[in-house]
């Protein structure tokens, strides 16, 4: 589901102190008075250097292009090539200083880069569609990072047929009610044969309770093995077909203004992800290791199990045979804004330049 949290960074610092006693004490034997000295100067000599270091370091720190990234939640194993990215240097190779920021409010990806406030944002395809359409937001995707939908209809149904008579619960969302009601009329049915509950956030437990019989806006990558490591039997289906069209589930967006203004910011920013993603797909567990040692644990502690599993069902949807990492095309955009026109979600049609460009 989408969630929201709270904005966070983290800074840490190094102090190292030494002292030497007794250079002059007579009582001392000359040769170990004067290896003191020497290792006193040797030491002054180390501390002098470590100092030049650390100088050349915050010197190289100010030279970089700070980038800030909104996240579309707390760390996960969908974030796992960003901090393999940072860990590894990548992003700084291409003069970029990145920070990770965590949304406190649910759009927070979205709004912030179209007030200018963050460079980029991890966030959904159908919610830049409606901001675009609907509010004239300054903003155009870059990136698919996830080429199909992680979205499901949960627990112990396999296909739209098998909601009929059903209560469903969902997060209030308009999107969500206009999915049921193309999945329903797909096999003939009509979207009143489905009782929609709105359950906000409480998705998993509105399910584990018995007061829904399903859900949609679960996600194949984290309630389904969160909820199969607590002992559950399940049973779903993607929200894909049923005459709903494909969507990219997560995409990096940008501002128009950088982009116009800074394009090489954002090609570079686009050039080391795709590093992280490359060493992510090649060693899960090494990558997985570092999002694990960056996990938010007060806010949103990791399950290593759950996140292993997460990494096996993310990457083969992250790049495909027929897609690379953060391709997209003007096909998928067309389609799913012709769909959202049709359905009512935007108030008017928008062309897919003013939605996504591909940045080289």
């Amino acid at each position: 589901m989408k969630k929201k949290a709270i904005m966070a960074t983290f800074m840490a610092a190094a102090l190292v102190a030494a002292s030497l006693s007794g250079c002059g004490n007579s009582s001392k034997p000359a040769e170990t008075t004067a290896k003191a000295e020497t290792e006193a100067s040797g030491g002054a000599q180390e501390s002098t250097e470590q100092s030049a270091a650390s100088e050349t370091d915050t010197k190289d720190k100010k030279d970089l292009r700070e980038v800030n990234v909104v996240l579309d939640w707390y760390p996960n194993a969908i974030h796992t090539f960003l901090y393999t990215a940072i860990e590894r240097g990548y992003y700084e190779e291409e003069g970029l200083d990145v920070q990770i920021r965590f949304p406190s409010n649910a759009n927070d990806a979205l709004s912030m880069v179209a007030a200018g406030k963050a460079e980029i944002g991890m966030y959904y395809q159908q919610d830049l569609i409606q901001a675009v359409a609907n509010q004239k937001a300054p903003i155009r995707s870059v990136g698919a990072i996830v080429q199909s939908p992680l979205n499901i209809i949960l627990k112990n149904i396999t296909s739209p047929k098998d909601m009929v008579g059903k209560t469903i619960g969902y997060g209030g969302t308009v999107l969500s009610e206009s999915l049921v009601k193309c999945m329903m009329e797909s096999v003939g049915a009509d979207a009143s044969d489905v009782k929609m509950v709105d359950v906000g956030f409480d998705l998993m437990s509105s399910m584990t309770t018995g007061n829904v019989d399903a859900t949609i806006g679960c996600l194949v990558n984290h309630e389904v093995p969160q909820m199969e490591e607590e002992g559950f039997e399940l049973n779903y289906f993607p929200v894909s077909g049923y005459g709903i069209p494909n969507y990219y589930e997560e995409i990096f967006l940008t501002n128009n203004k950088l982009l116009e203004e800074e394009p090489e910011v954002v090609a570079g920013f686009l050039r080391a992800s795709k590093k992280g993603f490359d060493d992510f797909k090649a060693d899960p567990d090494g990558c997985l290791a570092i999002l694990m040692n960056n996990q938010n644990e007060a806010n949103f502690p990791l399950t290593q199990s759950v996140e292993e599993k997460s990494c096996e069902t993310l990457l083969p949807l992250m790049e495909t045979a027929d897609a690379e990492f953060l391709s997209q095309t003007e096909e998928c955009w067309q389609e799913n804004i012709d769909w959202m026109l049709e359905n009512g979600l935007i108030d008017q049609n928008v062309d897919v330049a003013d939605v996504m460009t591909v940045v080289e």
